[in-house]
């Protein structure tokens, strides 16, 4: 079993990356809780949504408070709250930077980081700094643990219209096709 926590900011679409996770998960055969988690709603306010998936049943109807898998699609975030709190060690770090992993303040005990600069490509496609489906995107390429067919799949299935559709599928490519992967220890077991 995989948990994950998506950090972003009101108005980004945290929670519609996290659905929109969930549904491709769903179309790889996965079995998945989507949890958003709502709190001061308002533009620009840090927002949290938290995912857990398994390929077996999933039994366990919990808060999630040590997901393995952290994504931070603003990286303003990380000012306003601890990304990394309750991480397990050897967890996976996917975050919307410029910077390369090297130049990160990063905890000893992360297993993998990934970085992607979803700002510049959001600037690119959609003229905004709207970095959920970019990140869906890094989350495949860093994790493994969804393709970018099943991704797009999902997008299909949302309420996007042709244009809005056609842009975040290129998103999602991007996010894939850019991102750095930087394994830094020993990862357990999945």
């Amino acid at each position: 079993m995989h948990e994950v926590r998506l950090h972003g900011r009101g108005g980004q679409g945290a929670v519609l990356a996290s659905a929109i996770l969930a549904a491709a998960l769903v179309e790889e055969g996965q079995h998945v809780m989507a949890i958003p988690a709502f709190g001061f709603e308002r533009r620009g306010a840090p927002v949290v949504a938290f995912l857990r998936m398994s390929d077996q049943v999933i039994r366990r109807i919990t808060n999630i408070y040590s997901p393995d898998i952290v994504v931070v699609i603003d990286p303003t975030v990380a000012r306003a709250v601890d990304v990394f709190a309750g991480m397990p060690a050897n967890g996976t770090y996917i975050l919307a930077t410029n910077r390369q992993p090297g130049e990160l303040e990063l905890p000893s005990h992360l297993g993998r980081v990934a970085v992607c600069d979803a700002t510049h490509i959001a600037m690119d496609i959609f003229k905004r700094q709207i970095t959920n489906t970019i990140m869906l995107g890094a989350f495949a390429k860093a994790t493994g643990l969804v393709s970018v067919a099943a991704l797009e799949t999902a997008l299909e299935e949302t309420d996007f219209r042709d244009a809005g559709l056609r842009q975040n599928i290129e998103a999602v490519r991007r996010g894939y096709a850019e991102t750095t992967v930087v394994n830094l220890g020993k990862e357990k077991a999945a």
